[in-house]
């Protein structure tokens, strides 16, 4: 009986009674205040359980009766699947049944379900559809003080539909204390007589739910450390060999920086003495596909310690058990657009004050915890409060298409929680009439432009696949487009096997660049590969990736051939478009991303101002080439790396972006 009691004090973490969770006993105020107001902001710490708890209550409660759904939208796709995985289990069903979860190319959901977590994105992406998102009763925008610019577009579009459904309900939760910014929003409407409002319920009403945490000690550097990689690394040994039990979760700012530490303590843990308890690393962030997210879930192995090494997924929206100390880098990977080049970097940037305490806030859900911060207390006293919202430093093309796309011509009289700058929103509007998507007068070109909004790609690629049926290279192009909208390489290096990836990656090379490489790695995988794990080890393929692929490039299909523009799929001879056809292609879209070659061997953008760099995973790396076009760039230190990168010529940028460029005479 007494091994009875130990794990009975020890529930794992998807089942933890709902009862224990701070929410519980606030649940008939909640419905309360959910039915008397339109609009509702709770201010919950992460772990109060609002985002699993607060669906339930109000499926319950009836307002999934007569087919209506409950939304609940999360600022990244991460959550919205470990949440929708975790709310499936409690309520016992499998995902996709009563709950389901809708992400950008992934949609597990089914006329059955009632409850739905999806991205903010994609839930302005079904208001294409239907305006006044009909089928909802209660809209939950989960996270919203992030203040991703989804997040931000989807809360002005509420406050339009809320005039015209008084019978909406939207849930609005957030960490901090933005909650009054967020009342004071829904509660001023610009344009109506103060009589008009509050008709179906109160304009809007705060709760404050606490959340459960245990007292978290926080230490700081003595003084400031040079390479916060190298320093995480050796604080996570420090814990491991001088404090007690516990798993570990570290905060770097992305992909590279996270696989170079995953390894660097892989190693390491090798050489711990035997006998010792030992160690589980794993990484967490955006890249990787749902199944290898939800490992850093699971218990670890008897005497071992886990180390999750994160982005800041796991700041906010991704509770994970067991967590005691916290390791935090102080920095976050932002985006940030420089509408005078054009160029949309990311780049590491110091966290903001709110950040870091969500961050230590990670250590004290379980028992006590602590929290090591890479950096010194006059450091953390002179960070900013919050970070800018994302709507004031980010490339507002996609926005403003999908906001004119919903009827919204006037876009600087949008009602913006925080307003964009305006030269952001001029810069977007000069490359959506470049692309051709908007018309001299800024309205929306019917069907081009109607049709991009409707792509699930950012407007650059949704051109080059419209276009791509006139250069005869629909099939390719559906490929090159999927290939690159994975987030993340196709390739695998294994431990030690770099040699031998560069080999396999060489057997795909096109001369021309990386995106005819994809289409080569693609096409070697549907027909000598027949899709099987067996071909991708060989090549040093991602088998995930590839399948993911074939599943995106799919989905791209069908929505091409809603727009009736079919792509001729037989297989039998060579490729039809040829390697010229993909580069013009390519061009049309991706214009603006043009640089010419330096004889140094680095590229400037068009404008010169910029000097960028073959990152090293391209093929165009050391190559020689006049003038490319490239799909994303990203900054890492001192230097501003492109990457996905294809030579075309400079005449094509002359022919396919004549509004965009004109030589100097």
């Amino acid at each position: 009986m007494a091994d009875f009691d130990l794990s009975a004090s020890f529930i794992p973490a998807l089942h933890k009674p709902s009862a224990l969770l701070p929410i519980a006993k606030h649940r008939e105020s909640l419905l309360y205040l959910i039915e008397t107001n339109q609009v509702t902001i709770i201010v919950g710490q992460t772990g109060s359980g609002k985002t699993t708890q607060i669906p339930q209550f109000l499926h319950q409660a009836g307002w999934c009766e007569d087919g209506k759904v409950v939304a609940v939208t999360q600022p990244r796709r991460v959550a919205a699947t470990t949440v929708a995985i975790r709310v499936a289990e409690e309520v016992g069903c499998e995902v996709g049944k009563e709950v389901g979860f809708s992400i950008r190319f992934e949609d597990v959901t089914s006329a059955a379900t009632r409850i739905k977590f999806l991205t903010d994105g994609l839930l302005i992406r079904e208001a294409l559809v239907d305006p006044l998102l009909s089928r909802y009763s209660v809209i939950m925008v989960d996270e919203a003080h992030e203040r991703s610019i989804s997040t931000d577009i989807l809360l002005g579009l509420l406050k339009k539909i809320l005039k015209r459904r008084p019978e909406l309900r939207v849930v609005i939760s957030s960490a901090t204390l933005q909650a009054e910014e967020f009342l004071n929003f829904f509660s001023t409407h610009s344009d109506e007589p103060k009589s008009a409002q509050n008709e179906g319920g109160n304009a809007g009403a705060i709760i404050s739910l606490e959340g459960r945490t245990y007292p978290i000690d926080i230490l700081y550097l003595e003084s400031p450390s040079e390479d916060y990689v190298e320093k995480a690394v050796s604080t996570v040994f420090e814990i491991h060999t001088k404090e007690a039990g516990g798993d570990i979760l570290l905060f770097l700012t992305g992909r590279e920086e996270i696989d170079n530490a995953v390894e660097a303590i892989s190693e390491r843990a090798a050489d711990l003495r035997p006998g010792a308890q030992s160690i589980l690393v794993l990484p967490l962030y955006a890249g990787l596909s749902t199944e290898q997210q939800m490992y850093v879930f699971d218990e670890p192995p008897e005497n071992t310690r886990k180390v999750i090494v994160s982005t800041n997924i796991a700041e906010a929206s991704v509770t994970i058990d067991g967590i005691v100390y916290v390791i935090d880098s102080g920095f976050v990977k932002l985006r940030a657009f420089d509408p005078k080049t054009g160029i949309e970097t990311l780049t590491a940037t110091p966290v903001s004050k709110a950040a870091a305490s969500q961050r230590a806030g990670r250590a004290g859900r379980t028992k006590p915890g602590k929290c090591f911060r890479l950096y010194t207390e006059q450091n953390f006293q002179a960070l900013p409060d919050a970070n800018i919202p994302e709507i004031q430093r980010t490339n507002l093309a996609p926005f403003v298409l999908q906001l004119k796309a919903l009827g919204i011509d006037n876009v600087v009289r949008f009602d913006y929680l925080t307003a964009p700058p305006a030269e952001l929103l001029i810069k977007a509007t000069e490359l959506l009439y470049s692309l051709g998507a908007l018309d001299e007068y800024a309205k929306l070109t019917r069907p081009l432009g109607m049709r991009m909004a409707e792509l699930a790609v950012e407007p650059m690629m949704a051109k080059t696949l419209l276009t791509a049926q006139s250069f005869g290279c629909l099939s390719e192009m559906l490929t090159i487009a999927a290939m690159t909208s994975l987030g993340g390489s196709v390739w695998i290096q294994r431990d030690g096997e770099k040699k031998q990836m560069e080999s396999a990656r060489r057997r795909f090379a096109a001369e021309e660049g990386d995106h005819l490489t994809l289409l080569n790695a693609y096409q070697a995988f549907v027909s000598k590969g027949k899709k099987e794990s067996r071909f991708c080890h060989e090549n040093h393929l991602n088998f995930k990736a590839m399948t993911r692929a074939v599943s995106i490039r799919g989905q791209l299909k069908r929505y091409l051939e809603r727009f009736g523009i079919a792509a001729d799929e037989s297989l039998k001879g060579p490729p039809t478009g040829t390697s010229e056809q993909i580069r013009r292609c390519l061009t049309t879209g991706y214009f603006a991303h043009a640089a010419k070659m330096q004889p140094d061997g680095s590229f400037r953008n068009v404008e010169g101002g910029t000097v960028l760099h073959a990152h090293p995973s391209s093929l165009m790396f050391n190559r020689k080439a006049d003038w490319v076009v490239f799909h994303e760039v990203m900054e890492t230190g001192s230097k501003t790396f492109i990457r996905d990168i294809t030579k075309i010529e400079k005449a094509w940028l002359l022919e396919y972006a004549s509004g965009f460029y004109q030589l100097k005479s």
